[in-house]
């Protein structure tokens, strides 16, 4: 190979290596709080006063033109940092979803033995209605199992409550 090929080559793939340097992405810092929140229980605390809150809620959750009716207890959940990582984990949000319930077990959280079930309220649905009264201000967590006679679905729903009744519905 003469001196000329072997330098024309060296050119190319010294202009290969620029063009692909530049599409080389720099390391981001991630946002918000890396890792899953630790279970603090004094982060529940506010949640097991009264106050004037209410949820007035209704399930009309349907999928592919089928109605899903609940099938258990309706959960409220405060909004901690603790339940917000592990409900991001679970559902993939914060704010909303709509689930397989297999789907929802199968997904690993950081200290799943954490024990928050006293500070959790729960309602009976019945006809696709539920409610809770005598609730504090503050971010709550809704979870409904629902089914149409097949496989569950868990759908979750994030609220705030004031002093006043509110209404929401699961779709």
């Amino acid at each position: 190979m003469s001196i000329a090929r072997s330098l024309q080559t060296l050119a190319v793939l010294t202009a290969a290596g620029a063009v692909l340097a530049g599409c080389a992405t720099a390391p981001v810092a991630p946002v918000g709080p890396s890792g899953p929140a630790p279970f603090n229980i004094a982060d529940f605390n506010w949640s097991s006063g009264t106050g004037r809150g209410a949820i007035e809620g209704r399930i009309d959750y349907r999928r592919e033109g089928q109605a899903y009716a609940c099938t258990g207890s309706v959960a409220l959940t405060p909004d901690t940092p603790y339940t917000r990582a592990r409900f991001r984990t679970l559902y993939g949000s914060t704010d909303r979803a709509a689930l397989p319930e297999a789907v929802v077990r199968a997904r690993t959280v950081a200290d799943p033995n954490a024990d928050y079930r006293g500070f959790v309220r729960s309602a009976v649905c019945r006809d696709g209605r539920f409610e809770f009264t005598g609730l504090p201000a503050g971010g709550w967590f809704i979870i409904a199992p629902v089914s149409a006679g097949g496989d569950r679905v868990v759908l979750m729903r994030h609220v705030d409550t004031r002093s006043g009744r509110i209404a929401v519905t699961l779709p």
